[in-house]
């Protein structure tokens, strides 16, 4: 009787998460098959088009009108840029705030946290002024990177992670000699890599989606990232084309498609660590 209902309780679990995963899937699923259909559907109908509705003049035609290839080089700088200084600052940062003693370490801690409650969009003209009228950054790559340049999140999660690992292993590394940053750059770096991994997971979505500050601080075709070129495509040319439906849908295939990938190639190490290795029991 306890098999039976053991078995029951599994088929039952396994068919709530298929339902869960089909749900989930379906918006992108009918993504992809909107950008590929020659004619739009919007009903329910058109997730199983006919096979002569299917083809990828969408996306030669959204290329020639935004230079698909232009734009995406622009959200790879962009993003790049932004997760380079991510792990950077947010490496130095975490270790400060978890392993060093200072004046003030609980204030800035605090302060950090407290960051995360204050919406982006009330700094975003004094980050206007600052960076397009100071700095004379419009239509600079920099210019779009620095007010990401820090993420309180990423700091949050490299402090938490050096919290877990022995101390055993920096009070033998000092005892010998090193100094901070041979104890950062030979024993902390090594151990911290599953939590770089999940910060760059958590910070790339940021970034390579983000519209707004992109849209003011660059007017320069050129230089705009992909959800720009995108918003404006929408805005302006799609009325034009033929199939503007599934032209859109095609760009924001191209949009979606590294998110999920990265995801996708990255999961199962997302959850790793390596923290025994290190220290003998």
């Amino acid at each position: 009787m306890k098999r039976t209902q053991g078995r029951g309780s599994r088929i039952l679990t396994t068919v709530v998460l298929l339902i869960g995963a089909v749900a989930f899937l379906f918006p992108f699923y009918y993504m992809v098959i909107g950008s590929l259909q020659k004619e739009p559907d919007t009903t329910l109908a058109g997730a199983f088009p006919r096979f002569s509705n299917i083809t990828g003049h969408n996306f030669a035609q959204i290329n020639g009108s935004i230079d698909l290839w232009r734009s995406l080089l622009n959200s790879g700088i962009f993003t790049g840029g932004v997760l380079l200084c991510t792990m950077f600052f947010g490496v130095l940062a975490g270790y400060a705030l978890a392993l060093l003693h200072f004046r003030g370490k609980g204030t800035v801690f605090g302060a950090m946290l407290l960051m995360q409650v204050v919406p982006f969009q009330l700094l975003m003209i004094p980050l206007y002024v600052l960076i397009a009228r100071t700095y004379g950054l419009a239509d600079n790559y920099l210019g779009m990177i620095l007010p990401y340049a820090i993420n309180s999140t990423a700091v949050f999660i490299f402090r938490q992670y050096f919290l877990q690992l022995p101390g055993e292993l920096f009070d033998a590394a000092r005892i010998d000699g090193a100094n901070e940053l041979r104890v950062l750059r030979s024993i902390a770096l090594p151990l911290v890599r599953p939590a770089m991994l999940t910060a760059v997971l958590l910070t790339f979505i940021g970034p390579w989606n983000e519209f707004l500050w992109p849209f003011l601080i660059t007017k320069d075709q050129k230089k705009q990232p992909l959800a720009v070129s995108l918003a404006n495509y929408i805005s302006t040319v799609s009325g034009s084309a033929s199939n503007p439906f599934g032209a859109i849908l095609a760009g924001a295939v191209v949009l979606a498609v590294p998110a999920v990938g990265l995801f996708i190639l990255f999961q199962r190490k997302f959850i790793s660590t390596d923290l025994g290795s290190g220290v003998k029991g």
